[in-house]
This record gives C-alpha cells, structure tokens and sequence, in this order.
C-alpha cells in the first residue's frame, strides 16, 4: 500500500523538505495533495536517511505544510510512447498539447536513459542529407553522429533549426524510415507557435515528434524535455528500427535551469556558477545518439546552443565540444552581410565527414571538392583581408580570382536562404561551378580524371 506522509518541513522556493520518509529513492516522482483536494507533482531531488528534498513541477504558491499531504510513487518520471507519436506535439512533460487525443502506450520508459555503452556502438558511417550545402558538402552529417551548432544572440538558429528538421533525410532504401524528434527548450511563446506552424505549413509534422518547452515553464521540466525528447528517440530508433534525427534548441537554456537548480540545493558552484557536474549531465544526454551493433535504427543529434557573449570558452559549448563531433558554427559578420544561413564554414568542422561521403554514399568526387572548396574558400579570404590593407593592386591575377571565389561562394554556396533544400548532387555541382572560376592549375587536390569528369568546360 502506497503511504502518505504529512511531514512536510519546509518550503524554499521550488525545493521541499519532507521529513521521516522510509524507501524513497532518488529521481522519485511523487504527488502532493492539498487541501482542496487538487494534485501537485514532484521528484525526489535528494535523500539523507529520513529526509528527502523534492523538486516541484509547478508552483509552490498555496501549499499548507499542515494540511499537504505527499505520496511517492516508487518510480522515475516516466513518458508513454507508441508509434501514433508521430505528428503530434507535447509539452516539456510528455503531455499532448496539440488539441489531439492521449497517446494509447505500448509502453512506459524511464526517461533518465542510459548512455550507450562504447562495446555496443557501431560506427557512424552513412550520409544524413540536410539540404543545407555548407553542412552536406563541407561538414556532413552521419547516420549516429553528434553535431552541434553554435549560435550567439540574435542569430538565426530557430531558423536553420526549422530548415534542417524539414528538410532532413536519409537516402536509399531507409528513407521512408526517417523520423524527427524536436525538442524547444526555454523558448517563447511565439518560437513554439513558429516551430508548430512551420512543421505544419511544409507537412514536416507527419514525421515529428514535437516537445515544447516555454520560458515561463519550471526549471525542472526544462530539464527533463531533452530526457523526454531522447527516449521518445530511442524507442523509435532501437524499437521501430527507425533512423532518428533529434534537434535540441537551446541548450543553454537547459544548462541555465540546471544552474538554477543547483542554486537552490545551495551546492558549491563551479565554473561561471554552472555545477560541478555539468560535464557529466551533458554527456549522459549526448551520449543516448548513435547507432547499436545488431539494432537497424539510428539516432543522429543536432543541439544547438547560443554562446553567451559568443564565447566559445564559455563551459556550455567549451563542454559540449569535448563530448560532440564537430561543431556548426554561426557567423555574425556573415549574418550582418545578409548571409543566410550564416554559417562560418572554416573554424566549423564534422569530425566525421569523411566516413559518410564517396561512392554508395553520396559521389566520388566529394571528399576531394570538399577539400579543395576548404582550401579555395581561406586563400580567397587571405586575399581579401591583403586586398584591404594594401589594395587591388597589390595583388596577383590569380589572387583577384580566390578574392573573387570567395565572394561568390558565400553568395551562392552557403547563402542559399532558408526555403532552398539542395539535393547533395545539386550541392556537389554548384561547388565545381565555383571551382570553375579558378585556373585548373590552382586545383591541386583533385585527381586529374574527376577534373575531366565534372569540371565545366569554358565556353
């Protein structure tokens, strides 16, 4: 029989003392009973022999310490899953909100998952084609990899968040199975209804799971929409045999609330008042991407975060790029020249690209036009940073033509807008038109015979 207990203590803000508890366990979901009769949930933040802190969902307004009862449930907070998730869109809790019926479960998780243990990984090494040509040429994307994309304030990651969730795909025979799972963490009330619009707008929705976390929301639920948003993943990837795109924007929301958290525990802060652990909390939600030996599904990983003061040594994307491979990055200059998406192609950088790219995968030539728009792109921008000091001319002929290369390649490669979705052939083509500007004498690391095969001929 379940118990109830009336030894509420104490109440400081979100965190409650109950005294003289027996069995309880960390990560508890409980109930709290007032007097009226209305019901408000918690968990169990932390146990000290009869005393457990809980952390409310809601708020603590209201509650009478002598007449509340609390009751624990003797589990973690769970999410109801069931393919008939797809399409439909949720809170930061797991509850529809879309106006739509509950979800019929086949099953209940646990959404503080488990990370994937390394002796059960199977490497990433399949295209994921994201209709953005900066990250599909330069910085592809791998069935199971983990991606970030670093942004700073006022930059448009709410919209290549949106692009890339619509636009998304695996190739091959997989592609009808391609699912994805968004989750909005922190954001406002007009960024959830653009989310859900543009989902709905482009049909994109019929394939998302949608969970929505709004800034006026508890800092307890902002930390558990990733948890939800991993597990509503994993039962889809490892169950469904699906392979599953998982966007996560903002990160450092989800890091804020953790730091408010641990403020009210009155834990000893670390670095820039984050908690000591912070690096550990994040792995254990990373590492739930990838792909398992012997399972057909996938979970690829996008998080995206905004760099305080776009600092990159700041703990949130300075941690996150120890765990990730590779980073995105956006650019505030290119967003101010109108670039759009501003993505800075040459400090960002996919650890694993060169494993989703060739032959079966996407084309022959990709991995050696990657490398030569890489190289073209910095002796472009050498040269126009020289064009500025010293002048036009002080520079060589062929320096006019990298400066010239490296203005239409963000004109036309990376500023494709956020309606354009380029097949990965279309983007493979247009970066050898680009090379086409230069001599061929200039393209030193592409073999001679793909030079004959897809280089334009000159009129």
């Amino acid at each position: 029989m379940m118990k109830e207990y009336r030894t509420i203590h104490e109440i400081s803000g979100p965190l409650m003392v109950v005294e003289k508890v027996d069995g309880v366990t960390y990560d508890e979901l409980a109930e709290i009973e007032l007097n009226d009769g209305s019901i408000r949930r918690c968990k169990v933040l932390e146990v000290n022999g009869d005393k457990a802190v809980v952390q409310l969902f809601e708020s603590s307004a209201g509650i009478n310490l002598r007449d509340s009862k609390i009751r624990f449930l003797g589990h973690p907070l769970e999410l109801a899953v069931s393919g008939d998730m797809l399409g439909r869109v949720f809170n930061g809790m797991g509850q529809p909100i879309d106006g739509g019926p509950a979800i019929l479960p086949e099953k209940s998780l646990d959404i503080n998952g488990q990370p994937i243990n390394p002796a059960a990984r199977d490497y990433p090494n399949e295209f994921i084609q994201t209709g953005v040509s900066s990250i599909d040429g330069l910085n592809t994307l791998v069935r199971g990899q983990k991606l970030p994309i670093f942004s700073g304030n006022g930059l448009p990651h709410a919209q290549l968040a949106a692009q890339i969730a619509r636009q998304a795909k695996v190739l091959g025979d997989a592609a009808s199975n391609f699912a994805v799972v968004f989750a909005a963490i922190g954001i406002t009330f007009e960024e959830s209804e653009y989310f859900v619009n543009e989902f709905k707008r482009t049909g994109a929705i019929d394939r998302t799971v949608l969970f929505t976390n709004l800034a006026n929301d508890p800092a307890v639920e902002r930390i558990s929409t990733p948890r939800m948003a991993l597990t509503a993943a994993e039962y889809l990837a490892f169950e469904k045999g699906m392979h599953v795109l998982v966007i996560l924007t903002d990160i450092t929301n989800y890091a804020e609330a953790l730091r408010e958290v641990s403020a009210a525990k009155k834990e000893v802060p670390g670095r820039r008042g984050y908690p000591g652990y912070l690096y550990t909390d994040l792995a254990q939600m990373y590492e739930r991407a990838g792909r398992q030996l012997g399972k057909p599904g996938s979970i690829t990983m996008i998080p995206i975060l905004t760099m305080p003061e776009n600092d990159k040594t700041h703990p949130i994307p300075d941690l996150t790029g120890y765990i990730t491979e590779g980073q995105i990055i956006l650019s505030q200059e290119l967003h101010r020249r109108g670039v759009n998406p501003p993505i800075d192609v040459l400090p960002s950088l996919s650890r694993l690209k060169d494993k989703g790219v060739g032959v079966g995968k996407t084309r022959e030539d990709h991995a050696s036009t990657m490398n030569q728009l890489f190289a073209a792109y910095a002796s472009g921008k050498e040269a126009k940073e020289l064009m500025t000091i010293l002048g036009e001319s002080a520079l060589s002929p062929t320096d006019l033509l990298y400066a010239k290369f490296a203005d239409e390649f963000e004109k036309r490669y990376v500023s494709q807008g956020y309606e354009t979705n380029r097949s990965v052939i279309e983007t493979l083509d247009l970066g050898w038109e680009l090379l086409s500007i230069l001599p061929k004498s200039e393209l030193k690391r592409i073999k001679q015979e793909m030079i004959d095969k897809y280089l334009p001929k000159k009129d």
